[in-house]
């Protein structure tokens, strides 16, 4: 049975007033009401009640009911306190006889129609989001129908497999444990119900905040529509506008939570393996990187290092030296992060503590008659902690302390989507109860159909507010797999169990872009591919690419062969090495963007439409012409091959402006602004012709925007060595006009001093004069940290004349010899200072 809102006549009443009205039409006769709140309107008739409020400016909430008397409890996993209970005041009307009621805040207007429909537009008029069709209840759930444009682009939903652009595809959320999904495969492990409409340059966002098995349908089943709904739970989104993309990702974060600033170390590259089974084993790898000059922070250590598998154990006999061990790594600057899955085996008079404890303080989830319930997975019978009840999370994270007592670093929590083994759903019975004890929530049970989308955030929330409470100044690294919106403010997380194909690293590009878009800017996809096993060529190319992801971690399944950098011989363990110590060459650079990321929300890795929303004439994304690129921060370009198994030539597509090619300094031809799908136009014009790139094993073209300063640190073996050096400002002028800038920011790395005002940020910008001299400004530093160097050197790309002189703040000094672009050493300096090279 379905039913629409029918409303039929209504009239706007003053603020906090509220009367019966008589619908007009067939035979509905039952009285409808309309109240005035100061942040918004709330409609109700026959039972069913719309509202709508404004908690900015630029941020609407909307949410429903069919139920008489009965509306969505105002709480949420996803969306923060603080952005839960922001509102602001509105302005009534205009009214209208087809658009009965509305209001307006300083930049949206909303109008909802006799029969429910809300459209949302600017203050100019110009509609940004149109119902279809007023909202569809179904038995228990609802579907939401909004009007569609052929020119509309959709991005977000987290790591779904699949093109960047979501346009004509239809999506389901439901955590799954999807071991070798494939481009196709739907559902896989997260549920981020967010996505961005991007249409002729102007984006908004949308999040549908219910956490029951959720449906988007961006125009696969009526190119006219895309839809959006759940099988039960509340009708609630929010609704912001941009127009800019980098804006809509900003106010999602605001609503959400940011990624916290993580511990620099995790930055670095990580070597993981399932499994490394043995001390032995772990500790050959760990030596083998060093002894080859491999630069790298992390290890892990998968299921098998545990004692059958048993989360919170160690097998003394395949690690006699565990803690010795960890000690052992740590000197020689690497970080131990451990596996440590929710599935707690089921052991009672065993002395296994995790049960144990877990027992006595009724910790885990029942089944509906009571008992608690048991699943079968990697230690056999298990049970599950019931981590929607923050008690059981707080001693959740008391677990930790052996770890943490012994020097492990980082935590991983897998399979916690939840994956159970040996049954058709792969996971946990719908009907099996959940305890909702939780500040914000009414306290109640609810069934797993409700919790299941949310389990694996509130698993790693457990782990990273314990980690917290046991080391209150070390900031956590916790990995997971399985989350939901939302779940960036506890844990990295990485797109699961790919595959060791070359259409699979084509796919990890537009999986950690969208993840990215979706609030995860700390991911990664395992590099090499998990299942299966890699040729050479493509774990090189593959360890090339991860160089420029947020995280960069080589793993692999059991059974397949190894993955390490050195495996297939000197030559290809020279290109991935070359690559993996550019990264930390630009470790400054991709601290700084982490840092920018745990401020603003937007990701490390992103794709060209957020920097660049007006490439193309017709508004359409560039990255639609040029798949396989992405920006590395707001300033490198890396454009990998769109098949990046061929070896024909491929067509690089660069943004509007200039650029400069980051290997060689070379600055490129001006890029101008132009419809890439216009073939003829594009042709014709010589300054937009693309760069055709003939692919070599040992190259990636990477670029960097012109008006860019890159902070280059020399190179070290791991972010726990102090470089030995000054840091290079690589200055790239923007020939063109316009801005040119760059920053630092830099602190200890491991500690939350920072917030006390214990950090180092510089500001750096440049100018081009017209007598062909630059300009680079310094600013004055600000915080109290001081940073590992003494002296910068200053570098500028693009200068035509081979001769040059320097001065610094109006004194003339040498320029360093026998460098291909002018580049001078400057002290660092607490105060402002000037470098201007002729």
């Amino acid at each position: 049975m379905k039913c629409r809102f029918a409303l039929l006549a209504i009239v706007l009443l003053p603020f906090g007033s509220e009367v019966p009205l008589r619908a007009s039409a067939g035979n509905i006769a039952e009285p409808a009401a309309v109240s005035v709140l100061s942040d918004g309107l709330m409609v109700s008739h026959g039972g069913n009640t719309l509202m709508v409020t404004a908690l900015r400016d630029d941020v609407l909430r909307v949410t429903a009911s069919h139920v008489r008397g009965q509306f969505p409890e105002k709480a949420s996993w996803a969306v923060v306190p603080s952005a839960l209970s922001a509102s602001v005041k509105v302005v009534a009307g205009p009214n209208s006889p087809d658009r009965a009621v509305g209001f307006r805040t300083n930049s949206l207007q909303v109008s909802i129609s006799v029969d429910m429909r809300i459209t949302i537009s600017d203050l100019a008029g110009n509609i940004l989001q149109d119902d279809a069709a007023p909202i569809e209840w179904h038995k228990h759930g609802f579907t939401v129908a909004k009007q569609k444009h052929q020119d509309d682009h959709f991005f977000g939903l987290g790591d779904k497999p699949g093109p960047l652009d979501r346009a004509g595809e239809a999506f389901t959320m439901w955590n799954t444990d999807m071991f070798g999904w494939q481009e196709s495969t739907d559902p896989i492990y997260k549920s981020i119900p967010f996505f961005i409409n991007f249409r002729a340059g102007h984006a908004t966002g949308l999040l549908l905040d219910n956490t029951f098995r959720t449906n988007f349908d961006f125009g696969r089943s009526d190119p006219n529509e895309y839809t959006f709904g759940a099988t039960d739970g509340p009708m609630t989104y929010y609704f912001f506008n941009g127009p800019e993309p980098k804006r809509v990702v900003e106010t999602y974060a605001w609503l959400t939570g940011t990624t916290p600033l993580p511990p620099l170390w995790s930055l670095g590259f990580q070597q993981s393996r399932y499994s490394y089974e043995t001390e032995t084993r772990l500790m050959t790898t760990a030596n083998r990187l060093r002894a080859d000059k491999i630069p790298s922070d992390a290890l892990y250590l998968d299921i098998d290092f545990q004692e059958k598998n048993r989360p919170f154990t160690v097998d003394t006999k395949a690690f006699p030296r565990f803690k010795e061990m960890v000690s052992d790594l740590t000197k020689n600057h690497f970080h131990l992060i451990v596996i440590t899955d929710l599935h707690i085996a089921n052991l009672p008079n065993a002395g296994y503590a995790p049960f144990d404890s877990g027992m006595e303080g009724d910790h885990f989830v029942k089944n509906p008659d009571g008992t608690v319930y048991s699943g079968i997975v990697w230690p056999g019978p298990a049970v599950f902690p019931d981590f929607t009840q923050k008690l059981t999370r707080e001693w959740w994270g008391t677990l930790y302390k052996g770890f943490t007592d012994e020097g492990v670093a980082g935590f991983w929590n897998d399979m916690n989507e939840p994956a159970v083994f040996e049954v058709p759903t792969k996971t946990m019975p719908d009907n099996i109860r959940h305890r909702i004890d939780e500040p914000g929530f009414a306290k109640r049970t609810a069934t797993h159909l409700e919790i299941h989308n949310v389990f694996g955030m509130e698993n790693s929330r457990g782990t990273y507010e314990g980690l917290l409470k046991l080391q209150p100044d070390v900031r956590p690294f916790v990995l997971t797999r399985a989350s939901y919106a939302g779940g960036q403010r506890y844990a990295a997380t990485w797109t699961g169990d790919n595959s060791a194909t070359w259409n699979h690293l084509r796919q990890t590009v537009p999986q950690i872009e969208n993840l990215g878009l979706s609030g995860f800017a700390m991911t990664g996809a395992d590099v090499g591919g998990f299942a299966g096993s890699p040729p050479p060529d493509l774990l090189t190319k593959w360890i090339e690419i991860g160089a420029f992801q947020p995280i960069d971690r080589d793993h692999s399944a059991k059974g397949t062969r190894d993955h390490e950098v050195w495996v297939d011989g000197p030559e290809q363990e020279a290109i991935r090495k070359h690559f993996i110590e550019e990264r930390y060459r630009l470790m400054p650079y991709l601290y700084t963007a982490a840092e920018e990321t745990s401020r603003t929300g937007l990701p490390i890795m992103r794709p060209l439409f957020l920097e660049f929303p007006d490439a193309t004439t017709d508004g359409h994304p560039l990255d639609n012409d040029a798949t396989g690129e992405f920006l590395f921060g707001d300033r490198i370009l890396v454009a990998a091959s769109p098949s990046p198994e061929e070896v024909a030539p491929y067509e690089v597509h660069l943004p509007p402006g200039q650029w400069y090619d980051y290997w060689t300094g070379e600055r490129l031809a001006k890029i101008a602004r132009v419809a890439a799908r216009d073939l003829e136009q594009r042709d014709a014009a010589l300054l937009n012709k693309p760069i055709c790139v003939t692919p070599k094993l040992e190259e990636l073209p990477v670029y960097v925007r012109g008006g860019s300063i890159i902070p280059i640190a020399p190179l070290t073996q791991s972010t726990m060595e102090k470089p030995d050096g000054p840091l290079t400002l690589r200055v790239y002028p923007n020939m063109a006009g316009g801005t040119c800038e760059g920053s630092i920011y830099q602190d200890d790395g491991t500690s939350f001093a920072y917030r006390e005002g214990k950090f180092f940020r510089q500001h750096f910008s440049c100018t081009e004069e017209s007598n062909g001299s630059v300009i680079v400004r310094l600013d004055a530093p600000t915080g109290s940290f001081t940073p590992w160097w003494t002296q910068l050197r200053v570098e500028v790309y693009g200068l035509v004349a081979t001769q040059h002189s320097a001065t610094i703040n109006g004194k003339s000094v040498s320029l360093e010899p026998a460098k291909t672009s002018p580049s001078i050493i400057v002290p660092a300096s607490t105060t402002a200072t000037e470098v201007v090279i002729r």
